[in-house]
């Protein structure tokens, strides 16, 4: 089983192994080069990628600002869910923060694996659930937790990104100014 097989179990529940080569075949690899725009807000988002490697970083515009959503990594998938589903107008621009490998699926494909896959419905209510836990826990910690204990709490799970993207992305996805991020990262490097 190979990684992207591994993740779409991790997601969709248990996949039979027929099916589970029915729904990876469906998926084509891409590659963005650092800088490149996976999304830009505005667009609908006519795909579901799951990154071999490399990071992106999601984002929106507000208030003469950028507010960093979240930065994906590898062996993690991304889309803009509301425009995937729905077919809104992304509200979320996604560009390479590295260089980037996908396998990607595009609506196309994806709306036949109803038809492909037998229990498809179950196994994309997984998916989507899923997400949707990712998304409450998130809430839960920005709601729950100080900004200290958010710092740290992202720091233990994601030390990696600390050396690999700038840091005033980290404090934007934690809800911070940089001098509040800066302040707390002084602090607990200094307990090191």
């Amino acid at each position: 089983m190979n990684e992207l097989e591994k993740s779409i179990q991790a997601y969709f529940g248990v996949v039979k192994h027929e099916e589970l080569s029915v729904i990876s075949s469906l998926f084509k690899a891409e590659h963005l080069k650092k800088g490149d725009f996976y999304l830009k807000s505005g667009l609908q988002c006519n795909k579901l990628s799951f990154v071999k490697s490399g990071l992106v970083r999601i984002y929106s515009q507000s208030e003469n600002k950028e507010v960093t959503q979240w930065i994906s990594d590898k062996s993690s998938f991304i889309t803009d869910l509301s425009s995937w589903v729905f077919g809104k107008p992304s509200r979320w621009t996604m560009q390479a923060l590295t260089d980037v490998t996908f396998f990607t699926i595009y609506k196309s494909d994806y709306q036949q694996l109803e038809e492909k896959v037998r229990d498809w419905h179950k196994l994309e209510k997984m998916f989507i659930a899923k997400c949707f836990a990712v998304m409450e826990d998130r809430i839960f910690s920005h709601l729950s937790m100080t900004a200290e204990d958010r710092y740290q709490f992202f720091y233990e799970n994601n030390r990696e990104l600390f050396n690999q993207v700038p840091l005033q992305y980290i404090a934007s996805l934690l809800g911070m100014t940089p001098e509040t991020f800066s302040r707390i990262r002084k602090k607990q490097l200094s307990r090191v």
